[in-house]
């Protein structure tokens, strides 16, 4: 008995040393950092990102990137005048590539990030148009007023059933308006007219959740 009870000391020590030696303490702690960062990213994969990039469609994946252009100017490049309240004020001719197959309808919004509308919630809306065909590339310039065209697209702004073009004053900085194109596995069914601008808005952008399989997104800068 009085030599077994070192001998098992001595075993237990050496056990205790071996462990450290192949696994120290700064080690376990960065293994415990790494498991929780990776529990922590598969947590926001399972979530989705915000904007159209983490927006998924009918659970068939992220929304493709499209892209969204104009002859009007460069993406984040200046408005001209045409296509302003200080001018003509036309909407401008866009176009689109990169939607994924299957698309139903597509739906634009152009606000400025730059202007707080009435209610002090929302940013300023320009121009929404939704239920555009899913077969269109693009959309001509100076579309015509009023709340459905003949090929049932519908159309709001904070002022009509029209494009509203950019109207930052003089005395401050250039306005961001931003367009932002979403292409649907479905057509919204929201009527353009017997609501305020903000509660059609909502409507609309309700109904495009968890629809969207592509998105393009144009900026343009302004200021009279």
């Amino acid at each position: 008995m009085k030599t077994t009870f070192p001998l098992i000391v001595i075993a237990s020590l050496a056990l205790a040393v071996g462990v450290l030696a192949q696994n120290p303490p700064a080690q376990q702690g960065q293994q415990q950092q790494g498991q929780q960062a990776q529990g922590q990213q598969q947590q926001q994969g399972q979530r989705g990102g915000g904007g159209g990039g983490g927006q998924r469609g009918g659970g068939r994946g992220r929304a493709a990137i499209m892209a969204l252009t104009t002859t009007a100017w460069t993406d984040g490049g200046v408005i001209p005048i045409k296509f302003s309240q200080a001018g003509p004020e036309v909407s401008p001719a866009l176009a689109w590539t990169g939607a994924p197959e299957g698309i139903v309808s597509y739906a634009l919004v152009m606000h400025d990030l730059d202007a707080v509308a009435g209610n002090g919630v929302d940013d300023f809306l320009h121009w929404l148009v939704w239920n555009i065909p899913g077969d269109a590339t693009s959309l001509p310039e100076g579309v015509p007023q009023g709340p459905e065209q003949s090929n049932g697209m519908r159309q709001i702004s904070a002022s009509g059933p029209y494009y509203r073009g950019p109207a930052a004053p003089a005395n401050g900085p250039a306005h961001h308006y931003v367009l932002e194109l979403f292409a649907l596995d479905t057509k919204i069914d929201v009527p353009p007219v017997g609501a305020s601008v903000a509660e059609t808005r909502t409507a609309v952008m309700a109904a495009i959740a968890g629809h969207v399989r592509g998105k393009g997104v144009l900026t343009g800068l302004f200021k009279r």
